[in-house]
């Protein structure tokens, strides 16, 4: 294998995952620890990862820096499950409605299960898998085709293609990054070309993303804040925050925090009844 090569699987690996040990890297290329460790240093000099006694980061600055799906599961797990309950009070049984890839739109999913008649276009393999498995008789699943991105999307011309003939009440938006400049973005430039789709095949656009999303910025633009109706993040959205937000967006709702998030994997028959819709969030907003 060339060098190019071996930093390209590198670099992919440390977006992938958010960090490389050299040691596993020297395994699995079949190469010394110090072909590694040289191999790190270059693409540390240019400012595409950074290393690290042991191994490599990656730059969660970096517009480019893209998590894998597991990685992302590990990250404000409490604020997602709330969002997600919130979020879920906005679904009407028997409507058409999409949903993005992500990890946010992931727990959102799993509530869907207990809701009659959907029909549910996505481009996200978990959010497909975790509603068919449920089986439903009354839900119909739609997954488009494409190209899998680290974080389990699906993306590309023929995702594009299937969007664009497709009508839905609501999409469900999970981003990377949320800025009152660069609007909702993701680090996959082929993602935002989907998303983009999805977005316009709804006639509601609502953006679940916890308060961590704000200020960061993708390389790639999905919709600017105004394109949104609703927002549902959580509280630790801060205050300027919120004034922008509420002056650019519809709707900005933020969900309550919940101690049973966690527990969400329980049985639906062991779970406290379900607040009613107006009980569940906030509305900073609307206009």
């Amino acid at each position: 294998m060339l060098a190019r090569q071996r930093q390209t699987l590198i670099l992919s690996r440390v977006r992938e995952d958010g960090g490389v040990r050299v040691a596993d890297l020297a395994r699995e290329l079949g190469v010394s620890d110090m072909t590694v460790r040289r191999d790190l240093e270059i693409l540390d000099s240019r400012g595409l990862i950074e290393k690290v006694h042991g191994g490599a980061t990656a730059l969660p600055g970096s517009a480019l820096f893209e998590p894998g799906f597991a990685a992302k599961s590990s990250l404000q797990e409490a604020e997602k499950e709330a969002i997600a309950e919130a979020a879920m009070a906005l679904v009407v049984p028997g409507t058409a409605i999409g949903i993005s890839a992500g990890t946010t739109t992931y727990a959102l999913a799993r509530r869907l299960v207990d809701v009659p008649g959907l029909t549910v276009v996505t481009n996200s393999v978990p959010v497909a898998d975790v509603l068919h498995r449920a089986g439903r008789a009354d839900q119909t699943i739609i997954l488009t085709g494409g190209v899998r991105t680290p974080s389990d999307a699906l993306v590309g011309p023929f995702a594009v293609a299937a969007l664009r003939t497709i009508h839905l009440d609501q999409v469900f938006l999970g981003v990377h990054g949320m800025d009152p400049r660069s609007g909702f973005t993701t680090p996959n430039v082929l993602e935002a070309d989907t998303d983009r789709a999805l977005a316009a095949a709804g006639r509601r656009l609502i953006v679940v993303a916890d308060s961590s999303k704000w200020g960061v910025i993708g390389i790639s633009s999905i919709a600017t804040l105004d394109e949104a109706d609703t927002l549902v993040t959580d509280g630790a959205l801060d205050a300027k925050a919120r004034e922008i937000a509420s002056g650019r967006i519809r709707e900005l709702m933020i969900a309550p925090a919940t101690s049973d998030a966690a527990n969400d994997d329980e049985p639906q028959e062991d779970r406290p009844a379900r607040p009613a819709p107006e009980a569940m969030v906030a509305v900073e907003a609307s206009h």
